[in-house]
């Protein structure tokens, strides 16, 4: 039977993807948990990486609290259409993940943690969904921006599916890629869970903790 979810549930062809437009959207200038600047050239010894985890409002939250990292954003990754808006990427057409920006301090927080704190905070054997949401945006990765970080998300990927084959659990679904290109997202879903404390957060977990 035809059903919208087995539409989303696979990645469409780059032909049938919107083409996009040229204008990025308006990204504000300071994050709104820790005023520090969303744009601009990294701080001395930071990286970025970028996760996707199912929705990205509660994933982001999991890597603003965490110590060292020094800020997050939300946007669109892994797709095919350029600054795609959240309703395009919502129709299952662009091939876009729901990802979550993570600037952190590597002299301060090592890349092994940071790792834990993704694969702890969903279940990453859901394939094309994460818990209720369901579709090619809510999918399992995590993408690299130097090649220390993708050596240790695929020797973190081996330890957490030992982990879960321990617990009787499936097999991890997540990609693992360098970055491809990351749009911004709309100005309201940035730092969505505290301009909204009481809003939707979606993430789950499999209980398997690697500490």
């Amino acid at each position: 039977m035809f059903s919208l979810f087995n539409l989303k549930s696979r990645m469409p062809d780059a032909n049938d993807a919107p083409s996009g437009r040229s204008e990025a959207m308006f990204v504000p200038e300071a994050h709104y948990v820790n005023s520090n600047p969303m744009t601009g050239p990294l701080p001395d010894r930071h990286q970025e990486i970028f996760f996707g985890m199912g929705c990205f409002w509660g994933a982001e939250r999991c890597f603003w609290q965490l110590p060292g990292v020094f800020v997050t954003g939300v946007g669109y990754i892994g797709g095919y259409t350029a600054n795609p808006t959240y309703e395009e990427v919502c129709s299952g057409r662009t091939g876009h993940n729901e990802g979550v920006r993570a600037v952190f301090n590597a002299d301060n927080l090592a890349i092994e943690e940071i790792l834990r704190i993704f694969w702890e905070n969903h279940d990453p054997s859901q394939g094309m969904r994460q818990g209720n949401d369901r579709g090619t945006q809510y999918r399992s990765g995590i993408y690299c921006t130097t090649d220390e970080q993708l050596r240790a998300a695929e020797a973190s990927r081996k330890t957490f599916q030992k982990a879960l084959d321990e617990a009787g659990r499936d097999k991890i679904t997540t990609e693992i890629l360098m970055a491809p290109t990351f749009y911004f997202a709309e100005d309201y879903h940035q730092q969505y869970l505290a301009k909204n404390p009481a809003g939707y957060c979606g993430l789950g977990g499999t209980g398997v903790r690697l500490s």
